[in-house]
């Protein structure tokens, strides 16, 4: 992963439960040319759909960060929607731990109550298949096409109940704020995660801290691309300001 020449800083990007890089083909597609968009494809999903997924979100992150090492050669941020966020936050703080390289310039964290709150929600990973899919359902991010597709749901039950798992098995530990700014985004109409658990963020840094509401549900990334895109090129701008 050689860094683009114009590249100013890199930005990985990390998927929902059950989502892959495909997810993130708008950043691709529109990032300016000084951000060098580098979606992360976890095992289990797309490309990588024979593989086993992870069910532990420590292993995970230890995985990554070794995997990822090598490319935080410069100045990088992380950005990760819902389960994302997760990983980005512990991967930030493991980075932080082993002291090797300088940790993310920025952490844009979006779908995801802080995550020193605990779970209002019941876990779903073990539900039967009929329940997860009405679980699904109820989230409103995944097709009805995908739904009513037995094979389809086949191949894809599996690894959202593992992504389930991962994220519904995590025991948040305290440790000392982050020192990089967050930028926090949820939707307006989210079910799942209220304003108030978007804005307890704030307590995991001790740099800047900016929320950010958009229109739509869990899922707003997907119709809010253009007003997503901007707010995180912002904060990259205002992060290099600071640098």
């Amino acid at each position: 992963m050689p860094r683009k020449k114009q590249a100013q800083v890199r930005l990985f990007c990390f998927p929902y439960a059950g989502g892959g890089v495909s997810a993130f083909h708008f950043l691709l597609e529109q990032a300016p040319s000084d951000i060098e968009i580098c979606p992360i494809q976890l095992p289990g999903r797309e490309g990588r759909f024979t593989e086993t997924p992870f069910t532990e979100l420590d292993v995970l992150v230890k995985s990554l960060y070794q995997a990822l090492l090598p490319y935080f050669d410069g100045a990088y941020a992380f950005f990760g929607h819902s389960m994302g966020a997760l990983i980005s936050f512990e991967l930030t703080r493991l980075i932080r731990l082993k002291g090797q390289v300088a940790g993310p310039v920025h952490l844009f964290v979006s779908g995801h109550r802080a995550p020193h709150l605990p779970d209002p929600r019941p876990p779903v990973h073990h539900l039967s298949d009929l329940q997860l899919i009405e679980t699904l359902r109820q989230l409103n991010g995944t097709p009805e096409a995908v739904l009513n597709n037995s094979e389809l749901l086949q191949l894809l039950l599996p690894l959202l109940r593992a992504d389930f798992t991962l994220c519904e098995t995590y025991a948040y530990r305290s440790e000392l704020p982050l020192t990089c700014p967050i930028s926090a985004f949820g939707g307006l109409d989210d079910s799942e995660v209220s304003r108030e658990a978007i804005m307890a963020w704030r307590e995991q840094t001790q740099g800047s801290f900016q929320a950010r509401f958009f229109m739509g549900d869990h899922f707003y990334l997907h119709k809010e691309q253009a007003n997503l895109l901007a707010a995180i090129l912002a904060g990259l701008q205002s992060t290099s300001r600071d640098l």
